[in-house]
């Protein structure tokens, strides 16, 4: 289990950024809650020598009641020349607090609003990419320019003037006009419409028309060489797969197109058709580890593949791509709620080693998971969260052994549609973000029983299944639930093996001629009281 340890110990560091001293959502300002974001246009000049960037964003809102103000976020480091509100100049301030606050002398209807700002300069270096995140300007083995952009836990403030705030996506997409020097290469979300180069430099033009994570509008450049292939869906459709690789490592590129082919066939068998049909699946290998980006994952394992039942395994791009579903489709509307995308990200992990090496190896995993949850703090630790607050490695695993309990409790006949039923539903997909409640919600319908004692103790605290054994006689046990109120599946091991029964507060009684133990195979985080 070497592969998941160093997994865990690669989410232990995850978020908990102080990065130019940033953090993403929080308490949605009455001011920012009055806006829906329905589109953003970047057009930025990238200078590699300067480490500089310069240009505008646009950004296309709904503004839902008339208002005087309006409000977004900015990295305050960058310096903005000029804010337009449907083509006319405004006052603005800028705060140490990364706010733009715009002032209009007269009142906006509500109604569609087109807002241009103008601003450049040196954005922030990440100090520790991807989880401490910002900008990182390096080079490749050839001396090339080669740069990353990433910014889960700061924001997309450290690149552009947004709302930053996870409840609230451009709906109709997103425009990236980003200039380089000639001969470089960029890349980001969607398609790419046009290049265009005049001179020394050229402009990349990508478009996603899908709803889109503020952190996943970003863009990574190199001396990058493109492998292709089509892909096609579970569903039929035909998907053009890429990977950008840096040109001293084309010959690698194939190799990982297989990877990737497998981990989309696992991803699709659980979670449905790959969401971004209609644009391409795709991969950009970059100086740090790796991220989630929409249509265009971060890669940058070196290559170091594993070996899982026999197959050559890539956990990093496993992991990213499965964000596709997990993030990207299925998004959390607070980062209170962050292990829904990052905790069921995780059992897509689990599910990989389901398919390529069996449901003992499978289950040998989740063992090991359980052994590593940490049970500081509750996995949702109240609402209206920010990014830095909730992080904490329990998202992760524990939110992925979650799923494992209720894999358990509602039985693979109806766990496995719901848990598909999340990841497709338009109700839950793409404009429609997410809560633990709407999660609850679906899966206690689909058992026909209240799941929400089961959410409450192991998501909203940090208690553990409290079961009670106490010999009655003999060759006699009563076993029982002391901390939960329903009841549920429970194999107990006695001397004629291993037992299915249930057990609730009432409590079951169980013979055997040597002392029994319960939940062997662990299906529960717990806690046996003998007596």
């Amino acid at each position: 289990m070497r592969l998941f340890s160093s997994f865990l110990l690669l989410l232990l560091c995850m978020l908990n950024t102080q990065a130019q001293n940033l953090k993403s959502g929080g308490k949605l300002k009455p001011e920012q809650a009055n806006l829906d974001i329905r589109h953003y246009t970047l057009s930025l000049e990238v200078d590699p020598a300067q480490q500089t960037i310069n240009g505008f964003t646009e950004i296309d809102v709904n503004v839902l009641q008339p208002t005087s103000s309006l409000l977004f976020d900015l990295w305050h480091g960058f310096t903005i020349s000029n804010v337009l509100v449907n083509g006319k100049s405004q006052k603005f301030s800028h705060t140490e607090n990364d706010l733009i606050n715009i002032t209009m002398p007269q009142q906006l209807a509500a109604g569609k609003v087109k807002v241009k700002i103008s601003y450049g300069g040196k954005p922030g270096v990440a100090a520790r990419p991807p989880w401490e995140g910002g900008f990182q300007w390096s080079t490749d083995g050839k001396g090339n320019p080669w740069i990353a952009v990433s910014n889960q836990g700061e924001g997309g403030k450290t690149l552009f003037p947004c709302k930053d705030h996870p409840s609230d996506e451009p709906n109709e997409g997103a425009d990236m006009m980003i200039t380089v020097p000639k001969g470089l290469v960029v890349t980001g979300p969607g398609l790419l419409k046009k290049v265009t180069t005049k001179k020394a430099k050229s402009t990349y033009h990508w478009k996603t028309n899908y709803t889109i994570s503020n952190y996943c509008i970003l863009f990574n450049i190199g001396n990058y060489k493109v492998a292709k292939r089509t892909y096609t869906t579970i569903n039929g459709n035909k998907v053009p797969m890429e990977y950008y690789v840096l040109e001293e490592n084309f010959n690698r590129a194939e190799k990982l197109l297989d990877l990737f082919e497998q981990s989309c066939r696992i991803l699709e068998k659980y979670f449905g058709e790959y969401p971004w049909v209609k644009e391409r699946i795709a991969a950009t290998e970059t100086p740090h580890l790796g991220m989630e980006h929409q249509t265009n994952i971060a890669y940058g394992n070196k290559y170091n593949y594993q070996q899982v039942g026999g197959k050559d395994f890539d956990w990093l791009l496993h992991h990213e791509f499965g964000h596709e579903w997990w993030a990207n489709k299925v998004t959390n509307r607070d980062w209170a709620h962050m292990w829904i995308q990052e905790g069921i990200c995780v059992f897509g992990d689990a599910m990989a080693t389901r398919e390529l090496d069996g449901e003992d190896a499978y289950r040998k995993r989740m063992q090991q998971t359980a052994r590593s949850a940490q049970n500081r703090l509750p996995i949702v630790q109240g609402e209206e969260i920010d990014s830095d607050q909730v992080y904490q490695s329990d998202i992760y695993g524990k939110g992925a052994f979650f799923m494992h309990t209720l894999r358990y409790v509602m039985g693979d006949e109806i766990f496995f549609p719901t848990l598909k039923k999340l990841a497709t539903d338009p109700q839950y997909t793409y404009d429609n973000t997410v809560t633990t409640t709407d999660v609850e919600q679906l899966f206690s319908k689909a058992h026909g029983v209240s799941l929400q004692p089961l959410f409450q103790l192991f998501l909203y605290t940090t208690n553990k299944l409290e079961v009670h054994v106490k010999q009655t006689g003999d060759n006699n046990y009563r076993v029982r639930l002391l901390n939960l109120d329903m009841a549920l599946p429970m194999e107990i091991e006695t001397d004629q093996g291993i037992q299915k029964v249930v057990v609730d507060k009432k409590g079951v009684e169980i013979t055997s001629n040597s002392m029994i133990q319960v939940d062997p195979t662990v299906f529960y985080l717990k806690k046996v009281i003998i007596e």
